[in-house]
């Protein structure tokens, strides 16, 4: 699971940068940063929340 997760995200950010995937917020080809700075988010909030407790 550990090793799909950084795959998918890639996968959806080469997608969206061929088809833009039309989510809200996510409507040009160049708004494919948003997916990493996600992820990027939920990672550093997993790590804090680990540590908190």
């Amino acid at each position: 699971m550990t090793k799909f997760l950084p795959f998918a995200l890639i996968l959806m950010m080469a997608l969206h940068v061929i088809k833009p995937l039309g989510w809200p917020g996510m409507k040009k080809r160049s708004d494919f940063w948003k997916i990493a700075a996600g992820a990027i988010l939920a990672m550093f909030l997993m790590v804090v929340i680990g540590h908190t407790s």
